[in-house]
């Protein structure tokens, strides 16, 4: 196990959009046939890994994603295959309780249709959990053959070391919903000795400890819903999206990229999760994926306080 390398793709395919509703009734034919169009937009522009949760649409995206997996001999041998386990929808509530681990990883296995997954990220941080007992679990998952890497979700710098503290095999990555939208983790870093410090909620040195400890930070809501890239509510994300579209006219490529330039252009590289459904806007982030980030240092700021509509302090 030592000797596998921890996945580090410069960008995932996130499967929350498939496998139909969001209630437990069952998927039909075309949500499989919806899932294998996405999977197949997203390998044609080099999107390699996927990005799953046991609770995504009540288990139907792990579900569809394997049905897939079955129709398609030789896929699982070319992809990177994570997925997250913690969050209890039969209660609202969160479960990092070993067992609770062990058992809902299975689960998504047998949906998966597969013998392990590459990694498994703990999706909320539970209150009432047992570091060592987590730690535990997650060894014995380990030396099962039933995960190879293991990650975080949605956790502060002080969680993750406190988890670590208790195992013998790095943690590997940290997903945290960032975007040009969602700015706090960039934010945080700039409003220290500031009066509105204290109004931002991002656990100040995340970014930092992970960038240290060789934690891949990947964003969720990176596409911000398409807030600069096709639908605007208020004139500030109407200005930011009209700059969007004009860097986007002057790099020779589509907005989408240029939002996720925006985050990928950070030193921390953040890699993208990319959400949407449609083959189209998948192939949309086709350079993204394909090309360095060309955002000069000029434009990634305007394109920042554009969308903060107001000067950095």
């Amino acid at each position: 196990m030592d000797t596998i390398t921890a996945p580090a793709p410069p960008a995932w395919y996130g499967c929350m959009g498939l496998g139909g509703s969001w209630d437990p009734a069952p998927y039909a034919p075309a949500d499989v046939d919806a899932a294998e169009a996405a999977i197949t937009a997203s390998l044609d522009i080099g999107v390699t890994a996927f990005d799953h949760a046991d609770i995504y649409r009540h288990g139907k995206a792990e579900a569809v994603f394997g049905e897939v997996l079955a129709r398609t001999p030789g896929l699982r041998e070319r992809i990177v295959l994570q997925t997250k386990c913690g969050i209890r929808l039969d209660g609202g509530f969160y479960d990092l309780r070993g067992a609770s681990i062990v058992a809902r990883l299975a689960q998504s296995l047998e949906r998966l249709r597969t013998e392990y997954v590459d990694v498994l990220l703990l999706h909320r941080p539970d209150p009432l959990a047992d570091l060592g007992e987590v730690a535990e679990a997650l060894h014995r998952l380990r030396e099962d053959g039933l995960v190879r890497h293991f990650g975080v979700s949605n956790m502060s710098a002080a969680q993750i070391a406190a988890l670590q503290s208790r195992m013998d095999f790095p943690l590997v990555a940290n997903q945290l919903e960032m975007s040009l939208a969602r700015r706090d983790w960039v934010e945080s870093g700039v409003l220290v000795n500031t009066s509105t410090a204290a109004a931002n909620g991002f656990p100040h040195g995340t970014l930092e400890y992970c960038v240290e400890h060789g934690i891949q930070l990947q964003s969720w809501g990176s596409l911000a819903q398409g807030v600069y890239t096709g639908r605007q509510a208020t004139p500030i994300e109407e200005a930011t999206a009209q700059l969007v579209k004009e860097l986007a006219a002057h790099h020779d490529t589509t907005p989408e990229t240029i939002v996720l330039w925006w985050l990928m252009r950070h030193p921390a590289r953040i890699a993208p999760v990319l959400g949407s459904t449609r083959p189209e806007r998948i192939r949309a982030c086709g350079d993204a994926v394909n090309r360095e980030p060309a955002l000069t240092h000029e434009e990634w700021y305007c394109l920042w306080i554009t969308a903060r509509d107001e000067p950095l302090p």
